[in-house]
Formats: structure tokens, C-alpha cells, sequence
């Protein structure tokens, strides 16, 4: 038989659908795979199932259908500080994992290097590898999760970098990113001449006084920046696959090409549904999505707290990193990984979680995440389940 490539024996299938998979073999709770269990707004529903009917059926225009395009660079536009031309500085994707796929392959020459914060969403190193760049990894530092500036710069700095990836919010530690250190991050993009990628699904779920700054909003730096985003978590439509690029005309255009070639387009009727509801939700929606969330994370918070087990204060995102160093120590436990103590968590407790060592590339193996995009209902459930694993302690 002929070897397969070298680039897919550099990374590993995902572990946080393999944790999904190992889930609902056991019937646990699905804590592992971050997507909400309540149904998209009405107004987006409603707008699918009219669409079923009426179409459209086809092949809309590759890089996004043109009222589609309007309807997110009209909200765009606001964040951005800036009007952004429905034109020329969208692409339409599958997904956000498409556009940031799409955005490495239209930065990246073979050989070129990208710096990556770590801990980060599994998919950047995949990326960068498949784009055929190398990656370079930056410690975020918990509990704050801060980066060293000198640090940062060393990587920076190093000859052939061509982007920085940034989730912002952060997936998976919930870090929110302060405007000081996105002034730093661009100040670094500019002196050093590289793109910043971003990551910003969560943008809309941020907590307590901590507010989400899109980096492309910065003075000089919306040349300079290609920003990943999608309708997946904001719309609770994570099986819908809509996400989007924006960035200047020129790095768009070649995004385009990429985009086209990677999938064509994105689903037509899909595209016409979204569209139609984002033209009717209004401010009140996206207040009452933060403040949804926010619940969220305080009834799940509690619980862990009054439990006893120690973890994250997310300032962002829908994720919670616990701390199972105390578990680790028990006699039944020793010398396991967290890949093997996550595996124990669902078969014994029911509640299914990602082993932090699949987001670190630090050698961590004591961290796991947790996600609370769940019904109330479901999240004291949780905690009750995880109690079973908290009186071990005691």
C-alpha cells in the first residue's frame, strides 16, 4: 500500500468529538462537545421552515448570497468601528472551522510559522500543520490566564512568522482579552508585519463588567486582520455550519478563491433562513442571550463550589476548566492521565468531559474542561452526578 502523507500522522483525530462519541455510547451527559440542548429563536426556525417551501434550492453565489453578506455586515459594521463592504471584505464559509482553514491557507506559505496562545481550540495546531506552516506556542498562565509580554515578542519576533491565531473570548480557558493587551498584540503585528486570525464565536458571551474588543476595530489594524466568526453558538444553530470571514479587499478576494475551492458554498437555504431572522432579531436578542448565559455559569459555578472541587472563573464562552490535581492523588487514581480520569468520569459519574491535555501544549494533565450550554435542569443534575466523584474527598 502507498504511506499515506506525513501531515496526518502530526496530529490526532479530535478528542473532543471522541469524547462525544464515548458519551453517548454511556448515555452520560454530554458536558464535552460545547453546543446548547435548547432550541435556535423562533424567528430563525420559523424562517427555515418557510424557507423549505419557498427556497431557494441552488447553488447560491460560491463566496455567500448578496443579502447575506448585507445582513452580517450590517452588524459587523458596528463592532468594527467601521462600515464593511458586503462586497469585498466577506466570504461566506462553512462553519468557522472552514474560515479559519480558509484563513491559514490564504496566509501561509509552506515553511511559515503562526503563533498560537496556548491553551487553544484543537483545530489551530491541525490548521496550521495542513496549511503547511509551524506552529509556535505561547503559555497563557492560569488562573488569570495572562501572557508574559517579553515572551511573546521572542516568538513574535522569530523570522517567518506570518499570523498570530487569537480566540477571543478563549476557548478553553473563558479568558476575555483586555484592551491592553490587544494594543500590545497589535502593536506586535505591525512591528513585526504579520496577520492577526481571529477567533471570535463567542463574542457575545462575556461576563460579569468583562467586554469582547474585536481587534480589527483597533487603529491600523483591520488591514491587518482576518476575523473568523460564525452564527453557531450566538444563534444556538451549531449543525447549520454558517460562519464567515471578514478582512480587507485584497485578502479577501484571495480568501474567495480558497473558500471556492474548499466547498464550493455554503448550504443556500440556510443561508436565506439566517438571513431573514437576523433582519427582525433586535438588541433585546443578543441582552438576553448575555444574560442567559451568565445564569448559566453562576448556577454551574456554585455547584462546583459547594461540592468542593476547584476550577476556572471564566470571564467568557460557555467553558469551565476544573482542577482534578486532589483526585489524581487518590489510590484508585494513580498514574492515570486525565484522558484516562475523563474516561472514569463518564463510566462512573455520567457527566462527560475533555481532558485539558488536548488544549495545553504544555505538558498539563491535571485540568479537564467542562461546558454549561445546558437547561437549568440538566446543570443541577450534573452537579448532582458530580458529587458521586466529589465524595471521594471527603
Amino acid at each position: 500500500m502507498p504511506q499515506l502523507s506525513n501531515r496526518v500522522m502530526t496530529f490526532t483525530d479530535s478528542v473532543i468529538r471522541r469524547m462525544t462519541r464515548i458519551s453517548d455510547e454511556y448515555g452520560a451527559i454530554n458536558l464535552s462537545q460545547g453546543f446548547p440542548d435548547w432550541d435556535p429563536p423562533t424567528e430563525i426556525t420559523d424562517a427555515l421552515a418557510e424557507v423549505a417551501k419557498e427556497g431557494p434550492h441552488q447553488y447560491s453565489i460560491t463566496f455567500g448570497a448578496t443579502n447575506f453578506r448585507e445582513a452580517i455586515c450590517r452588524i459587523e459594521s458596528e463592532r468594527f468601528g467601521r462600515t464593511v463592504d458586503p462586497k469585498s471584505e466577506i466570504v461566506i464559509t462553512c462553519g468557522s472551522t472552514e474560515a479559519m482553514m480558509t484563513c491559514m491557507m490564504t496566509v501561509c506559505n509552506p515553511g511559515d510559522k503562526v503563533v498560537i496562545f496556548s491553551p487553544f481550540y484543537e483545530n489551530y495546531g491541525a490548521d496550521t500543520i495542513l496549511s503547511g506552516a509551524d506552529p509556535i506556542f505561547v503559555p497563557l498562565t492560569p488562573p488569570s490566564f495572562t501572557f508574559d509580554k517579553a515572551e511573546l515578542e521572542a516568538a513574535c519576533s522569530q523570522p517567518g512568522v506570518k499570523a498570530l491565531i487569537l480566540c477571543n473570548p478563549s476557548n478553553p480557558c473563558g479568558k476575555v482579552f483586555k484592551r491592553d493587551e490587544l494594543e500590545f498584540i497589535a502593536s506586535l503585528a505591525k512591528k513585526y508585519d504579520f496577520y492577526v486570525v481571529t477567533d471570535e464565536v463567542y463574542e457575545y458571551i462575556t461576563f460579569d463588567d468583562n467586554e469582547h474588543i474585536c481587534v480589527a476595530s483597533l487603529p491600523g489594524m483591520f488591514e491587518r486582520t482576518l476575523t473568523c466568526n460564525s452564527l453557531s453558538k450566538t444563534y444556538s444553530i451549531t449543525g447549520w455550519r454558517l460562519g464567515y470571514v471578514i478582512g480587507n479587499a485584497e485578502a479577501i478576494e484571495a480568501a474567495r478563491k480558497v473558500h471556492d475551492f474548499l466547498t464550493v458554498g455554503a448550504a443556500a437555504p440556510i443561508q436565506e433562513a439566517a438571513c431573514r431572522a437576523l433582519n427582525v432579531l433586535g438588541p433585546d436578542y443578543y441582552a438576553d442571550l448575555k444574560a442567559k448565559y451568565q445564569s448559566k455559569r453562576d448556577i454551574f459555578l456554585n455547584g462546583l463550589d459547594e461540592l468542593g472541587i476547584e476550577h476556572t472563573n471564566p470571564e467568557g464562552t460557555y467553558f469551565v476548566l476544573i482542577d482534578i490535581t486532589k483526585f489524581l492523588q487518590l489510590d484508585q487514581f494513580k498514574g492515570m492521565s486525565d484522558m484516562d480520569f475523563c474516561e472514569w468520569m463518564i463510566k462512573n459519574t455520567g457527566v462527560a468531559a475533555v481532558p485539558g491535555s488536548s488544549f495545553f501544549r504544555e505538558p498539563i494533565n491535571h485540568l479537564v474542561r467542562l461546558h454549561f450550554a445546558r437547561e437549568d435542569e440538566t446543570l443541577y443534575e450534573s452537579i448532582r452526578r458530580l458529587s458521586k466523584m466529589a465524595d471521594l474527598l471527603k
